[in-house]
């Protein structure tokens, strides 16, 4: 047998990585299927196999899995892969409830026990803070109070399970773009989203309207859009096509407010886009076709007027946990002046007004800023004052010093030069709430750096049967 030594790889065509792989005893290549057993997994859903010295995250992997999986990128720092076949089940998996998994793109965990999501989303976060050297560990996972039927807004595609298929509305299937397939019996939905979804996808194929191809730049059918206020039973419907005469937006509007439903319809919209982008977006030639252009819901006491574009989070009980979890760790909120940025329609600041002497709240998207104020006014609230702008050049001009800071950036984070206006106030606690703590940990090394300290954090399960959590942290200065 050849001795191949570390001088004569020098000498020879292999690259630096290469021969660094080869002293630790495996040599991977891109593209080469390899087994392996999961041990590990890290945010958001990757899961943790070692090959040699070598570690490969492999997306939507299961910790206890044996798998077959492709090596899609191969950097001396950086490998992933790609799940071909799971050979062995996790000994914790369970059968899918639902019947559209493995062929729907969304919910991944299906066959996780709700318990055990919990546990892995914890162990998830908890890799970040390590991986950052920041000495926290989450102190709970709060369950969602909802494990099914807990949206309270879908998006669905117009398209084909196969090339010259029949009509579909549904989701994209999973790992095909281009390819949409029904899902009429979803789980995450209520009987009302259903009834809706599955009348109208009839409705489509009876009237043979057909749906765009960006291809071809031809096509009527793009998306829907359902809404629905959990506590209130109100639904906006929007659908969205090119500009082509084809389609009848009477027999549309006959026809859904013909249906039986728990709930009721209060708007419907013709939105209108002609561009060849896959997205859902507001448009000049967007028609409200019936009723009025918003829909109401309730969190605790209050309530909110949410337009048809307004953020607002899609799991409504989840929301009243998420936020009373954000409240219940300001030590004191009696006679506080509070800044409330990245406010969105200002529903945590109007929480806390209640108890609190000014909320402040700094939000960039204008109709959210306006949907806020509208909101307080409507919940009697005097005492919040929400403005329009980028939360950095806002701060230049507010002269007011707040006690508590609460931040809820979206999935970006915050910027680096905002992280540090934010910190120069000198606010004795600031809570980050956070839809992607990835970016959050990243933001949370930079308010170390202005001598804050992490005291906390929670994490609240908004979104069952996926890989997304929010969390929920406290910092106080040092």
């Amino acid at each position: 047998m050849c001795d191949i030594t570390y001088n004569s790889l020098v000498n020879s065509n292999y690259s630096m990585s290469d021969i660094l792989f080869k002293r630790k005893g495996v040599n991977m290549k891109k593209g080469q299927t390899y087994e392996g057993i999961v041990s590990s997994l890290e945010y958001a859903s990757h899961g943790i196999v070692m090959q040699g010295d070598n570690k490969i995250k492999i997306k939507g992997a299961l910790p206890g899995q044996k798998i077959n999986y492709k090596l899609s990128k191969n950097r001396r720092t950086n490998k992933q892969g790609k799940v071909i076949e799971v050979l062995e089940r996790a000994p914790y998996e369970v059968a899918s409830f639902c019947e559209h998994f493995g062929e729907c793109g969304g919910c991944a965990r299906q066959t996780v026990p709700y318990e055990e999501q919990l546990n892995l989303k914890k162990t998830a976060v908890e890799s970040l803070f390590t991986n950052a050297n920041i000495n926290i560990k989450v102190e709970e996972v709060i369950a969602s109070p909802k494990e099914y039927e807990y949206r309270n807004k879908m998006e669905y595609s117009f398209g084909d399970a196969e090339k010259g298929g029949q009509l579909n509305l549904g989701m994209h299937r999973k790992g095909r773009f281009y390819d949409v397939v029904s899902i009429p019996n979803c789980h995450l939905i209520d009987s009302d989203y259903r009834t809706i979804i599955n009348t109208i996808e009839t409705l489509s194929r009876d009237q043979d309207w057909g749906k765009f191809d960006r291809n071809r730049e031809a096509g009527l059918l793009r998306h829907v859009v359902v809404r629905k206020g959990q506590k209130t039973g109100e639904l906006l419907v929007g659908i969205s096509t090119t500009s082509s005469p084809v389609f009848d937006e009477k027999l549309f509007v006959d026809t859904l407010l013909g249906l039986e439903l728990e709930g009721t319809i209060v708007g419907i919209y013709h939105l209108v886009n002609d561009g060849l982008g896959d997205v859902v977006k507001p448009n000049p030639e967007d028609k409200l076709i019936y009723g009025r252009d918003y829909f109401y819901e309730e969190l605790f006491d209050l309530k909110f007027k949410i337009s048809f574009f307004s953020f607002f989070q899609t799991n409504s009980l989840g929301a009243e946990v998420l936020y009373q979890t954000a409240v219940d760790m300001i030590d004191d909120i009696e006679g506080q002046t509070i800044f409330d940025l990245f406010s969105g329609t200002g529903t945590i600041g109007q929480i806390v007004a209640k108890k609190a002497k000014k909320v402040i709240g700094v939000e960039i998207i204008e109709d959210a800023v306006k949907a806020a104020n509208v909101n307080a006014v409507e919940n009697n609230i005097e005492n919040c004052e929400f403005i329009a702008g980028d939360v950095f050049q806002v701060l230049q001009d507010v002269h007011d010093r707040p006690e508590v800071i609460i931040v809820d950036p979206p999935r970006a984070g915050i910027l680096t030069k905002a992280v540090g206006k934010i910190a120069s106030y000198g606010a004795q606690e600031i809570i980050y709430v956070s839809c992607n703590p990835k970016t959050m940990v990243e933001d949370l090394e930079d308010f170390i750096s202005h001598g804050y300290c992490v005291d906390k954090c929670k994490l609240v399960d908004m979104y069952p049967h996926t890989d997304h959590v929010e969390a929920v942290v406290k910092l106080t200065k040092k």
